[in-house]
């Protein structure tokens, strides 16, 4: 295990959360969690509660030409050093106090050699650029390959494997870049590179084996359970997929280069920290770091049993006006015990719940005890996400970085994000602002009626699900000659219940084939959006419940640290303790923006339909 990298010299951002609190004795236990996503790495220690003490973040560097996203992971490790230190400051705890670790991370992909040196994977040839960041495009034409060998395995992905996916981008290395492909010793997923890189351990995740790479962890279904989990040789590779989509040379000594060795998320990795990590991160040698989760499903871990007891949900102050629809827990006087579940509530009511985990992504998630197979999303997955549960993921591809597409493009937003700085607030936050004044102006009868005459198709970035379709394109209908603030105000709006309208797509299609999803959870940084939750709750019929501690993902790397410090039985008994519920938006009863919203819905579908229908006109006169 040959790591030199001295420790991180580099400026970084502190961020202290409002309502952050120092430890009450020094001697207190605490768990941390590590989340590297898109463009910061941010670190969040917790008590025993799932209470959150303090967190860092640092930025991370990225390029992007074209389709092609690049990160470096000497970089990223440098952040989350950086991270992991300034959350222990700002939570006043020492390494010491740090009782387990987890990581969670983006599933890009990383490439290093024998020596665990970077492997290039740009064409830029430039060796810091050993990541493919997953919402990297480059392997369209390999997965469409791929897909069209019609393997078996596929029927776990929904029938459709997605150029996000690892073996197309593995394909297109292997086309491509020779050289890297000759010297790369191991492929692996960014979270499950960064608990290698933690404790030398090289113990993949099933999580990310099985969501990103085509294994099939059912498996070990006879072999595994929560109670008694340990990590296990690989039994779930397909060799005959590998070997039919031309990387044969990946089944060559039992997949050591993909995974040789998988686990359960949260199962104790090596002995822990190594001594030059230990020193590097700030923490104790042999600290108990937990086997990793992809981001998204971190997210998941760290909401999904946070739902409000039945006597809460029949409390009156949930039966109050449109104002009142987004209700706080923290405001009331309703006793602790009524954020806590029911003991009796049974897996069969976990699976009637979807977690949204809202960023520049959206991952849409659920849970079952049994298989269900729907197209265009993906999954089943077993154990990829809570052990010993299938797991189903759909998503949009796009959704925080297409709110940001749409307003940073737009004629009125420099003025606007003058106007937000010197008011202090983010230009969203004013942008709702001016939504609400444009609503008073023009006396319409609830907000979301400004925009009867502008409909937007949200797939920028291709679509994810139900259509598995990377090739779809946005679609705006409705523009004018307008660059106003007002008019990027009503755009912006637009946009929100786009992806709103995607994700009543999702839902609808998902219990169209065996799910029964009857309320939301929702997290990450879109969910902090009054606006964005309110139209989700609208729009969907259901009721968003959002956690009480906004750093969700954060929370739930921190479980894996607490399980793997044996703290718990299991994942799902440490999210039972962990979890709890903090704000619940209920959708407006009114029949008049029912019926509004189900006109733009069907608009909504009929952009897709539309731009299928020009897609194949067009190929027609090109064969």
């Amino acid at each position: 295990n040959k790591r030199t990298h001295a420790p991180p010299s580099r400026v970084f951002q502190l961020c202290a959360e409002a309502g952050s609190q120092a430890m009450e004795s020094s001697q207190a236990s605490a768990y941390l969690g590590v989340d590297v996503g898109t463009g910061s790495a941010r670190a969040g220690i917790f008590d025993g509660k799932g209470k959150l003490l303090g967190v860092g973040t640092s930025p991370l560097q990225i390029w992007k030409e074209g389709n092609c996203v690049e990160q470096s992971s000497t970089d990223i490790w440098h952040a989350v050093c950086a991270a992991v230190r300034s959350a222990c400051t700002n939570a006043n705890v020492t390494g010491s106090n740090i009782c387990g670790l987890g990581f969670a991370a983006t599933c890009s992909l990383v490439a290093v050699d024998a020596d665990d040196s970077p492997v290039t994977v740009s064409l830029s040839g430039d060796a810091r650029r050993n990541v493919i960041v997953w919402m990297d495009h480059r392997a369209v034409s390999q997965a469409d390959r791929i897909n069209a060998c019609h393997s078996p395995v596929l029927q776990y992905v929904g029938g459709t494997l997605s150029p996000e996916m690892q073996p197309p981008k593995l394909l297109w290395v292997k086309e491509n870049l020779q050289e890297s492909w000759a010297i790369a010793f191991r492929w692996m997923d960014l979270s499950d590179w960064l608990a290698y890189r933690a404790t030398g351990d090289d113990t993949r995740s099933l999580c990310t084996t099985v969501c990103k790479w085509m294994y099939l962890g059912h498996a070990h279904m006879q072999k595994m359970t929560s109670q008694h989990f340990s990590a296990t040789k690989a039994c779930g590779w397909d060799d005959t997929f590998w070997q039919e989509i031309g990387l044969a040379d990946l089944v060559e000594g039992n997949y050591a280069k993909i995974g040789g060795s998988v686990a359960f998320p949260g199962h104790p990795l090596g002995n822990g920290l190594t001594a030059i990590a230990s020193k590097e991160l700030g923490l104790i040698e042999g600290t108990p770091v937990g086997t990793p989760l992809i981001d998204a499903h971190a997210g998941g871990i760290g909401v999904l049993e946070g739902i409000p007891s039945s006597r809460f949900l029949q409390h009156s102050e949930l039966e109050a006006s449109l104002s009142s629809q987004y209700t706080s827990f923290k405001d009331t006087n309703v006793e602790d015990e009524l954020f806590m579940e029911e003991e009796s509530k049974s897996n069969e009511t976990l699976s009637n719940r979807m977690v949204l985990v809202c960023g520049t992504s959206t991952c849409h998630m659920a849970v079952s005890q049994n298989k269900v197979f729907i197209p265009g999303v993906w999954g089943p997955y077993w154990s990829a996400m809570i052990p010993e549960f299938w797991l189903t993921e759909a998503g949009q591809s796009a959704t925080g970085a297409l709110l940001d597409h749409i307003v940073d493009n737009h004629a009125a937003a420099p003025i606007l994000a003058n106007r937000a700085a010197s008011q202090k607030i983010s230009i969203y936050d004013l942008l709702n602002n001016i939504l609400e004044t444009l609503a008073a102006n023009f006396a319409v009868p609830f907000l979301g009626a400004l925009t009867k005459d502008l409909h937007v198709l949200p797939d920028f970035h291709g679509n994810r699900s139900p259509f598995a379709d990377p090739k779809a394109k946005g679609m705006i209908c409705g523009l004018t000659l307008d660059n106003s603030e007002s008019d990027l105000a009503l755009l912006y709006l637009a946009t929100v219940q786009s992806i709103a309208y995607g994700t009543r797509c999702i839902v609808e299609h998902c219990n169209q084939h065996g799910l029964q999803i009857d309320s939301l959870l929702a997290c990450g940084g879109l969910s902090k959006s009054k606006v964005y939750i309110q139209e989700h709750a609208n729009i969907t019929g259901c009721p968003v419940i959002l956690p009480r501690e906004s750093e969700s993902v954060l929370l739930g790397a921190a479980i894996l640290g607490a399980v793997a410090a044996k703290r718990f039985s299991s994942i799902h008994h440490a999210m039972k303790s962990m979890n709890a519920p903090g704000l619940v938006v209920k959708p407006s009863q009114d029949e008049h923006m029912k019926k509004y919203h189900d006109a733009k819905y069907r608009i909504y579908q009929s952009l897709y339909e539309q731009q299928i229908s020009f897609r194949k006109i067009m190929d027609s006169v090109l064969v």
